[in-house]
């Protein structure tokens, strides 16, 4: 029995044409689109099939319709899902992302870390001293002392966005220590503990330059 054909919606394909004109730079970002009659005109499609392209590029985030005023162009391009581009992204990509990231985040611990706060970074950073343990073992005790950290800024996006590389970080890091241990972990926590003093003095000038200075050295292994 041969496979059925699957035929796609005449909305998706009318959606496909006007994300095309809108990559194409016919209506720029925060551009209001023509009215429906000549919109419909242009893809040669009913009104009814046009407002159903319009639901789902809205859906995407490319579209908003505002009742009364018409339908607004919101964003460029379909944004891709997350996940899919940290899979894709390299390493370094990814850990110059961290160094924005944990930087300011680095910065903003330092102005609003609470006592409870500070105890939970500490013990982070006691926990992560290399010791004899599995290599996987000591990537996520480092991952949760950078955590901690990022949750003393009291900035919830940055704490999900630091979340949404830990899976990325954690691979990436465990193949690494296991072809290439580190020359020095003793160094390696110094910079740690230099991080932690300028948290725990109020310096977010100093925990930022802590923070960016450890994550370049270790965007240099990996280069």
């Amino acid at each position: 029995m041969a496979p059925s054909v699957q035929r796609r919606p005449l909305s998706s394909q009318a959606a496909d044409a006007l994300l095309a004109d809108i990559r194409a730079g016919r209506w720029p970002l925060g551009h209001k689109l023509p009215g429906e009659a000549t919109l419909a005109a242009r893809l040669g499609v009913g009104r009814s099939t046009l407002r159903e392209a319009i639901r789902e590029l809205a859906g995407k985030g490319v579209l908003d319709s505002r009742q009364g005023a018409g339908v607004f162009v919101t964003a460029l391009d379909v944004t891709e899902d997350w996940d899919a581009v940290l899979r894709r992204a390299s390493v370094v990509s990814v850990i110059e992302a961290r160094v924005a990231i944990e930087a300011e985040a680095a910065a903003l611990a330092a102005e609003r870390r609470t006592p409870v706060d500070l105890r939970a970074i500490r013990k982070a950073l006691t926990h992560r001293r290399w010791q004899e343990r599995s290599i996987e073992d000591h990537v996520d005790a480092d991952m949760a002392f950078h955590r901690a950290v990022v949750i003393a800024a009291h900035n919830d996006v940055l704490t999900e966005l630091f979340d949404s590389f830990v899976p990325r970080v954690r691979k990436a890091m465990t193949d690494m220590l296991r072809a290439r241990p580190l020359d020095s972990p003793e160094a390696d926590h110094a910079a740690h503990e230099d991080l932690v003093d300028a948290i725990v003095s109020r310096d977010p000038s100093a925990a930022a330059d802590a923070s960016r200075t450890h994550l370049t050295e270790l965007k240099r292994a990996f280069g």
